[in-house]
Parts: structure tokens; sequence; C-alpha cells
């Protein structure tokens, strides 16, 4: 299949938007510049109560209103408590690998918009000190995070401004190689936001109208657990664009795009899968299909919202998922091909 994508837009995106912190309940900058550059295509842009975005393509025909959702919102961290000793306890936002934050940089946001630096780590951090620094459990609640900052106390640190409830982001640490990897946490699912927005790129350049109005539903809450609980009452079905599982007893690879014909919520729409098959097997796309053990996404939040629609769900294939991820433009690139078909054909 002969498309232009726009390779350098799609990645150059992606390091925008996974640059930008936004656990789940803190998107407003993200979502600021998704508006911006919605707005740049001359595209309408508006947002929810609860600050979901949604950008409006309109078709040659209103006949039905199909719906892409990618959710913004990424794993994260809030204070629970501060020590006596002046270190952090936090509790997790949505389900990042705990193991995995050991020794990671993170951002610790006041209310008042105070920015500090500091660490997660295990309450026994030290080989040289602690018999238990490698065997012992990475939880949450045998973590803490070490601030950048002189202090000493539970005092201390409330003088700094920081109390329960505040924000704290987890350091992304985003590459793009030569090769075309991209890796990074939380390409889940600001992967799928890039080749969303790659997609609306190429429909703005090549002066393209999908055969019905399409919305495109970014969401903020996906991760835990209601995103697209509300989605617009006019559309009639809607496509989440979310990442493909890679693993044990699974097809997909960091190149495909994955389409899941069911999650833990039960089967996908049974024809707008299979079109989806369809329209990637006629155009050669490199993609698999696949069900997904233990996973949910929007189009299964706005189901179980009430919303009256038919759901598939999509996306580019993402290697160790919740932890330190990695996908290929490949994949991206499969993904925006597959949705500009389903909207064209």
């Amino acid at each position: 299949m002969n498309l232009d994508i726009n390779k350098d837009y799609v990645l150059n995106t992606a390091k925008e938007i996974l640059a930008l912190h936004s656990p789940s309940g803190f998107c407003y900058e993200v979502i600021d510049l998704i508006k911006q550059k919605a707005k740049a295509f001359d595209y309408a842009f508006e947002t929810t109560r609860k600050g979901c975005g949604i950008i409006t393509i309109p078709g040659k025909s209103k006949e039905q209103v199909i719906g892409l959702s990618a959710h913004v919102d990424t794993l994260g961290a809030m204070v629970r408590s501060i020590t006596s000793a002046g270190t952090l306890k936090f509790t997790l936002i949505g389900g990042p690998i705990p193991a995995t934050l050991d020794s990671e940089y993170c951002q610790i946001r006041t209310r008042e918009g105070k920015v500090y630096t500091g660490t997660f780590l295990s309450t026994s951090p030290a080989a040289h000190v602690y018999e238990d620094s490698k065997s012992k459990e990475r939880t949450p609640e045998k973590m803490e995070i070490r601030i950048d900052e002189v202090v000493r106390t539970k005092e201390d640190v409330l003088a700094l401004g920081i109390e329960s409830g505040d924000f704290v982001f987890i350091e992304p640490k985003t590459v793009i190689t030569e090769s075309g990897f991209i890796k990074s946490r939380f390409i889940d699912d600001k992967g799928s936001v890039a080749a969303l927005m790659g997609l609306l790129e190429l429909l703005h350049r090549e002066n393209i109208q999908p055969h019905f109005t399409t919305k495109i539903f970014i969401s903020v809450y996906e991760e835990v657990g209601h995103g697209s609980s509300y989605i617009p009452e006019d559309i009639t079905e809607m496509i989440a664009v979310d990442m493909g599982c890679i693993g044990e007893d699974l097809n997909c690879s960091e190149y495909d795009v994955s389409i899941c014909a069911k999650d833990s919520g039960g089967p996908y729409d049974y024809e707008m899968t299979t079109k989806l098959v369809e329209l990637a097997k006629a155009n050669n796309l490199k993609y698999v299909v696949d069900i997904y053990p233990m996973y949910g996404s929007d189009v299964g939040a706005a189901l179980r919202g009430g919303n009256n629609i038919r759901g598939a769900l999509i996306g580019p294939g993402v290697h160790a998922s919740h932890g330190m991820e990695r996908t290929h433009y490949t994949a991206l690139e499969n993904t925006i091909k597959l949705l500009y078909l389903y909207l064209t054909h």
C-alpha cells in the first residue's frame, strides 16, 4: 500500500507528547498541546467537563459518526504520606510494575506549582548496609522517594510545600533510535496518540475527507478505568487505538498493528473486527490478530458507560507494557494505514 505517511511528524509528535508529564488526573499541558496541533490543521477541538479532548473531522456523510479513541494519560504516583525522616511514601496511579520504579528519577509537583526532583528507592537501598537490599520485595509499602533537597524531618518537607496528594511524575527517559525504535515509558498510549495525530496530518495535507464524520476522542482517565465512560452521543461506532500486547501465547511484535478480537471485557464487535482484518490483509499491512489476557480499553469503558455503540480495538505492538516500553515506527505506520483504510473504504 503506497500512502505518504509523514514519518518525521509522527516521531517528533511522539517525542513532544512523551516529554510532557500526564498521569491520570493531570493532563492539562498535553491536552493543550494536542489542541494546538489540531487547530493548526483547522480541525475543531473541544474538551469535555473532565478534560478529554474531541477533534472533529468533517466527513462526506453525517449518516454515521466514527469515533477513534486513544488515551494520553499515563501511569504515575501520588504522595501518600511524609515520613519522620523526610522521605515520601507513595501510592500508585494506574498499574506500573513497582520493581521497575526502583532507582527511577521522578518529579514531585506541589499544588502551588513548585517542582522538586527525587528518586524512587527501596527502603533497603544500600548493598553495603542492608542484607535484604537485593531480595526485598519492591512494593510501594517497602519503597519510598528520596527528595533532592536538604530535608531531615517531616517538618522540613512540609516547609517545601510538599503535602499528601501531590502528583509524582515518573521520568519517561524517551529515546528514538536511528533504527526506528521508540523506547520510553508511557508509549502506552502516547504512541497511539502520535499515530492519530499522524493520521490527522495526512488527511489535512492531502485534503482527504473520510466517508463519515469522524471524532478523535483523547481520553485522560483510561489508566484508572473511566477514560471514555462518556463519549459524544452521536458516535455510532468506535475504534480504541491502544497498545498491542507482546508476549507469551501472543502473535504480536513491535512491527505490527495488532487487531484485538477479545480482551478481559469480552469479544469486540465481530463485523468491525472482520472489516479491519480484511482491509489489513488486502493491503498487505503487517498485522496480527490477538486476544489480550489482562487488558481493558476505552471501548470497554464506553460500553460500560451505557453508550449505544459498536466497538473494536487496534494498536501498535508495544513490548514490556507498564515498564520500560518499546515499539518501532513500523508499528505506528501500520496503525495509521489501517485507520486510514477503515475511514475511507
